[in-house]
């Protein structure tokens, strides 16, 4: 049973994150719940990895001196599932903001869909979304378009390892993606669109791996708290 000390001395937790949650509420809710259960007023808990509030999966929580890991797991390569929807986009290229152009899809053979994902393969440069939290002079992207500022988004190295279609029914696309760190799902579906000459946009999204971890080890917040409260309880 795990005690004060093993999550001070450093744990590796795996959270399924659900969706509408963001990384930094799941950080902030197990370190109080750790806290609140060992009475203590301080305790180091961090993410490995932001996932975005519409996406739900993997997410690895550190505890304690592991946070000093956390590089190390940012670093891994990264698996997700979701869907693509064609014909239309979005600004934020995902369900955060409202379409805002549609296109024809009629022209989208399953061949094509198949085919287009070869042109993702390997080293790629991607824009990322204006609607991120990277940072361009001391500001959030995300701010400037809230704000309805342009601003120049330079392109970034990114690898695509694979990139296969599991679910063809138009205008949605199921895929599954093996990715480096720093890219952007979203980026990806809008461009996939793009290259199909039509839009796209990012309609669902789950991280089912993050280096030799996986989703299928993951537990439920809730989960977490019941066995914390358990484990304090036959302490």
């Amino acid at each position: 049973m795990l005690t004060e000390q093993d999550y001070k001395d450093g744990q590796i937790l795996l959270i399924d994150k659900p969706l509408q949650w963001t990384s930094f509420q799941v950080v902030n809710k197990l370190r109080w719940r750790i806290r609140k259960n060992f009475g203590i007023k301080k305790i180091k808990v961090g993410h490995a990895g932001t996932l975005d509030p519409l996406a739900s999966g993997l997410l690895i929580i550190c505890t304690g001196k592991f946070t000093k890991r956390i590089q190390e797991f940012q670093g891994q390569i990264k698996e997700y599932t979701g869907t693509i929807t064609l014909g239309a986009t979005t600004p934020s290229y995902d369900l955060e903001t409202e379409i805002n152009q549609t296109f024809s899809f009629n022209h989208i053979s399953e061949d094509d869909i198949k085919n287009a994902t070869s042109n993702f393969i390997g080293e790629i440069d991607q824009y990322p979304p204006v609607f991120s939290a990277l940072k361009k002079d001391g500001k959030r992207l995300y701010e400037y378009a809230r704000e309805g500022e342009e601003v120049e988004i330079k392109a970034r190295k990114i690898t695509i390892n694979e990139f296969e279609i599991t679910r063809i029914e138009l205008p949605e696309v199921d895929f599954r993606v093996v990715c480096s760190k720093g890219t952007y799902i979203r980026s990806l579906a809008h461009d996939f669109g793009k290259n199909l000459k039509s839009g796209g946009h990012l309609t669902a999204l789950r991280r089912t791996k993050i280096g030799t971890f996986i989703v299928d080890d993951a537990i439920t917040i809730q989960s977490f708290e019941n066995q914390l409260q358990t484990k304090i309880e036959t302490v």
